[in-house]
């Protein structure tokens, strides 16, 4: 008697809940319908977003850390070359002097950038003191005599330098050096790029580069090197020089050998601190970059999870509304 009972009520209940059931879904057709249905898809759409943006930034704060622990690591090999590299220029200064003002007819600019990017504002700084170097040459020029024979050209060493100079500076570009840094910075190559510049029959040559001051700081510099007639000139006129006695070869072989030699040494000092900057620059620029990726990451997980729970919570409302629905 109580099994027929039973199903008695399971059987009134079963189309009790299929009426309710079809009488539901007459009345959420429509615009409602299509409204629940655009939220669900929302939802699910704005989920997968933030969880495709949370696994691109997680990888970029991979890649950004990696490249972090390459630039420490080439940073300290580096160091160590740059500073037994100052051993051979600080003399040649002391005896030669160092003359930021000197003037000439035709002068040569040798701004030393980069290949790669991704480090800082180092290349940046380059160009804007090769550019007020030019400028302060071409003023001073113009309010002495012989500003119309007098040639600025740039010979420019680095990719990324090429690709900002040339934007305004294209006509004064002599030649381009690039791929210095793929291999270690040797002095033969130095002397190498030195006879090129030797080949312009420069009256001065500006460097511009950054000096190396410690893992956060670089010191943009310009050293001036005179031609061995502009050296002889100036040691004519009183210089450094004049306070040693000269033996052995006549006075001006002497001073075109020291002329070609600070050219070489000079420029590879420059190479041996403008690479050492560029990757302590990179390091730093790297560690910001990992930083800031991983303060996005915090964010962006945060935001998934918010949106994942009010996802869940209305879900749970439906169901208990349709439940309770169904009951009533």
């Amino acid at each position: 008697m109580l099994r027929n009972g039973g199903q008695a009520l399971g059987a009134l209940l079963r189309t009790q809940g299929a009426a309710l059931a079809e009488s539901l879904a007459q009345q959420t057709q429509g615009p409602v319908a299509e409204a629940l249905a655009g939220a669900g898809a929302t939802r699910a759409v704005s989920t997968l977003a933030v969880k495709q943006r949370m696994k691109s930034v997680a990888n970029i704060q991979k890649i950004t850390k990696a490249m972090k622990m390459v630039a420490a690591s080439k940073m300290r090999s580096a160091q160590v070359n740059t500073e037994n590299s100052r051993g051979i220029v600080a003399p040649l200064v002391r005896l030669l002097g160092d003359l930021p003002a000197a003037e000439g007819t035709k002068n040569v600019f040798v701004p030393i950038t980069s290949d790669k990017g991704l480090c800082g504002g180092i290349n940046t700084t380059v160009c804007k003191y090769t550019r007020a170097a030019v400028k302060t040459v071409q003023d001073g020029a113009a309010g002495g005599e012989g500003a119309a024979a007098q040639e600025n050209i740039l010979v420019v060493m680095g990719e990324k330098g090429r690709s900002q100079l040339q934007r305004d500076m294209r006509s004064s570009i002599f030649a381009t050096i690039a791929d210095t840094t793929k291999v270690r910075v040797t002095f033969p190559e130095a002397s190498a790029i030195a006879e090129e510049l030797l080949k312009t029959e420069y009256d001065t040559t500006r460097i511009v580069y950054n000096r190396f001051v410690s893992a956060i700081s670089q010191k943009p510099t310009i050293a001036t090197v005179l031609s061995p007639d502009a050296l002889e000139r100036s040691a004519e006129a009183g210089a450094a020089i004049d306070a040693y006695e000269l033996e052995g070869p006549d006075r001006a072989e002497l001073l075109m050998d020291l002329a070609e030699f600070q050219l070489a040494t000079t420029l590879y000092n420059a190479m041996l601190e403008n690479n050492c900057s560029e990757q302590s620059s990179r390091m730093s620029a790297m560690e910001n970059s990992t930083k800031n990726a991983g303060e996005m990451l915090g964010k962006l997980t945060l935001t998934y999870n918010r949106t994942r729970q009010a996802s869940i919570t209305t879900e749970l409302i439906e169901i208990i509304s349709g439940a309770t629905a169904l009951a009533g």
